[in-house]
Protein backbone atom coordinates (compact mmCIF):
# COMPACT_ATOMS: atom_id res chain seq x y z
CA UNK A 1 0.00 0.00 0.00
CA UNK A 2 1.25 3.19 -0.89
CA UNK A 3 0.23 7.03 -1.08
CA UNK A 4 1.11 10.20 -3.32
CA UNK A 5 0.72 12.31 -0.36
CA UNK A 6 1.53 16.84 -1.07
CA UNK A 7 3.99 18.28 1.87
CA UNK A 8 5.18 21.69 1.40
CA UNK A 9 4.35 22.07 -2.26
CA UNK A 10 5.95 18.79 -3.40
CA UNK A 11 4.43 15.62 -4.22
CA UNK A 12 6.01 12.41 -2.37
CA UNK A 13 5.47 8.59 -2.56
CA UNK A 14 4.54 7.27 0.84
CA UNK A 15 5.26 4.32 1.59
CA UNK A 16 5.07 2.14 5.59
CA UNK A 17 8.46 2.03 6.86
CA UNK A 18 10.07 4.62 4.15
CA UNK A 19 12.24 7.52 4.79
CA UNK A 20 12.21 10.79 2.69
CA UNK A 21 13.61 14.01 2.72
CA UNK A 22 11.18 16.81 2.83
CA UNK A 23 11.54 20.63 2.86
CA UNK A 24 12.65 21.93 6.50
CA UNK A 25 9.57 22.10 8.57
CA UNK A 26 9.12 24.66 10.88
CA UNK A 27 8.79 23.89 14.92
CA UNK A 28 9.55 20.34 15.01
CA UNK A 29 11.59 18.31 17.43
CA UNK A 30 13.60 15.30 16.71
CA UNK A 31 10.83 12.13 17.18
CA UNK A 32 7.93 14.20 17.08
CA UNK A 33 5.41 12.94 15.13
CA UNK A 34 3.88 14.79 11.97
CA UNK A 35 0.49 13.94 9.95
CA UNK A 36 -0.38 15.12 6.38
CA UNK A 37 -3.27 15.10 5.09
CA UNK A 38 -3.35 16.47 1.73
CA UNK A 39 -3.25 12.83 0.27
CA UNK A 40 -3.90 12.91 -3.50
CA UNK A 41 -3.71 9.23 -4.32
CA UNK A 42 -3.93 5.62 -2.77
CA UNK A 43 -2.91 2.61 -4.05
CA UNK A 44 -4.48 -0.62 -1.88
CA UNK A 45 -2.84 -3.50 -3.56
CA UNK A 46 -3.79 -2.50 -7.01
CA UNK A 47 -7.17 -0.48 -5.82
CA UNK A 48 -6.70 2.86 -6.69
CA UNK A 49 -8.26 5.60 -5.52
CA UNK A 50 -7.64 9.48 -7.12
CA UNK A 51 -8.68 12.39 -4.92
CA UNK A 52 -10.48 15.50 -5.89
CA UNK A 53 -8.22 17.40 -5.79
CA UNK A 54 -7.41 15.18 -2.01
CA UNK A 55 -9.22 12.25 -0.74
CA UNK A 56 -11.29 12.69 2.41
CA UNK A 57 -10.27 11.00 5.80
CA UNK A 58 -6.79 9.81 4.04
CA UNK A 59 -3.92 10.78 6.15
CA UNK A 60 0.05 10.08 6.22
CA UNK A 61 1.70 9.57 10.05
CA UNK A 62 5.72 10.25 9.72
CA UNK A 63 8.29 10.65 12.28
CA UNK A 64 10.66 13.31 12.67
CA UNK A 65 14.09 11.45 12.48
CA UNK A 66 16.28 14.21 12.23
CA UNK A 67 14.94 18.33 12.24
CA UNK A 68 17.93 19.56 10.15
CA UNK A 69 19.82 18.03 7.37
CA UNK A 70 21.76 20.16 5.08
CA UNK A 71 21.30 19.18 1.43
CA UNK A 72 24.51 19.58 -0.83
CA UNK A 73 25.94 23.13 -2.06
CA UNK A 74 24.99 24.13 -5.12
CA UNK A 75 26.96 27.19 -7.09
CA UNK A 76 25.49 29.49 -9.26
CA UNK A 77 27.82 31.72 -10.99
CA UNK A 78 27.03 34.95 -13.13
CA UNK A 79 29.30 36.64 -15.40
CA UNK A 80 29.23 38.91 -18.02
CA UNK A 81 31.94 38.67 -20.95
CA UNK A 82 34.63 41.41 -21.75
CA UNK A 83 32.64 43.64 -18.84
CA UNK A 84 34.78 42.19 -16.11
CA UNK A 85 31.56 41.20 -13.74
CA UNK A 86 31.91 38.09 -12.16
CA UNK A 87 29.81 36.69 -9.34
CA UNK A 88 29.79 33.74 -6.94
CA UNK A 89 26.82 32.79 -4.83
CA UNK A 90 26.50 29.16 -2.74
CA UNK A 91 23.60 27.74 -1.57
CA UNK A 92 22.64 24.55 1.09
CA UNK A 93 18.50 23.91 1.18
CA UNK A 94 17.68 23.06 4.56
CA UNK A 95 15.56 19.43 4.96
CA UNK A 96 13.73 17.51 7.21
CA UNK A 97 14.14 13.83 7.77
CA UNK A 98 11.08 12.15 8.13
CA UNK A 99 9.99 8.53 8.54
CA UNK A 100 7.15 7.16 7.40
CA UNK A 101 5.00 5.58 9.89
CA UNK A 102 1.60 4.24 8.02
CA UNK A 103 -0.26 5.30 5.86
CA UNK A 104 -4.34 5.86 6.98
CA UNK A 105 -6.67 5.22 3.72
Amino acid sequence: MYAIVEIQGQQFKAEAGKKIFVHHIQNTENGATVEFNKVLLVDKDGAITVGTPTIDGAKVVCEVISHLVKGDKVLIFHKKRRKGYRKLNGHRQQFTEVSIKEVIA
